[in-house]
């Protein structure tokens, strides 16, 4: 999926958007140097990869956690860090939730040169 695919699929409504970065990373409070800026994608809502792991294989876990950070599981969800390496996983444990999950591999790094 590239950044002008997800950009459509966001203003159509159709994918829930979910950032497994850090908090930290989310609020633009920290980041890598190699992005123009820091922040996160508008829409996204933040799901820490690590709170996803917690939630360990039981399906109904993860259900719950997504349901705590308003993520609708009805609908594909696209998950995104900084370059791709998180969100596979955090896609990957959301699939074995069978929930509809792909990642975004050009994630934040890519996302933060587009322009506006």
């Amino acid at each position: 999926m590239t950044g002008d695919e997800l950009a459509g699929l966001l203003e159509r409504n159709e994918v829930a958007l979910v950032d497994v970065r850090s908090r930290a990373e989310y609020d633009g409070e920290t980041g890598y140097p190699c992005d123009p800026r820091q922040g996160h994608i508008p829409g996204a809502e933040h799901l820490d990869l690590n709170e996803i792991y917690a939630a360990g294989s039981d399906p109904a876990g993860v259900r719950g956690l997504l349901a705590e950070h308003g993520i609708p599981e009805d609908r594909r969800i696209v998950a995104y860090c900084h370059s791709g390496q998180r969100s596979e996983i955090a896609a990957a444990l959301l699939r074995q939730a069978s929930l509809d999950a792909v990642n975004y591999a050009g994630s934040w790094h890519e996302w933060s040169r587009r322009p506006g």
